[in-house]
């Protein structure tokens, strides 16, 4: 029973140390916990707007950049259009310069034949002439040896 009363003394005089500390405790709670709490709870929020508004410009920028990127794909595609529509008609223009080039060259080639025909047949008739005018000298030498043209010198004979 000794241990009753000597236990009940104690509780006794832990019951003012017992209502200092929840007093503190509200206190504390009071004047510290609650302005950390309600500070804590505005970064929070203006963490998770920031957050938001991050993600909605994020969102905006990629359908931007998308926008973007189709309209770098047309204008890409339109200007390969243009460039084989070029390059056609580069193409268009050189068939046509190698048309010309090959009718002057078979022109030149055409004119080039009908001349070597007519120096042949120019050939032919300075052949004809000169073989008959040779063949007068030759029978003439034959039949008249004096009247012939002049001899030339034996090779090795002193004139």
């Amino acid at each position: 029973m000794e241990q009753i009363i000597a236990l009940k003394e104690i509780f006794i005089r832990a019951i003012p140390s017992f209502v200092l500390v929840w007093i503190l405790f509200a206190f504390i709670a009071r004047l510290f916990y609650r302005p950390l709490r309600a500070a804590m709870d505005q970064r929070r929020q203006e963490t998770e707007g920031a957050r938001e508004a991050a993600a909605s410009r994020i969102a905006l920028m990629e359908e931007k950049t998308g926008e973007y990127e189709e309209a770098l794909r047309a204008s890409r595609a339109e200007l390969y259009r243009e460039q084989e529509q070029e390059l056609g008609k580069a193409m268009e223009r050189r068939e046509a310069i190698l048309k010309q080039a090959r009718a002057k060259a078979e022109e030149k080639i055409l004119q080039s034949r009908q001349e070597i025909v007519r120096e042949t047949g120019e050939a032919k008739k300075v052949l004809a002439q000169e073989s008959k005018q040779m063949a007068q000298w030759i029978a003439q030498a034959i039949l008249d040896p004096t009247k012939s043209m002049p001899r030339r010198a034996a090779p090795g004979a002193a004139s």
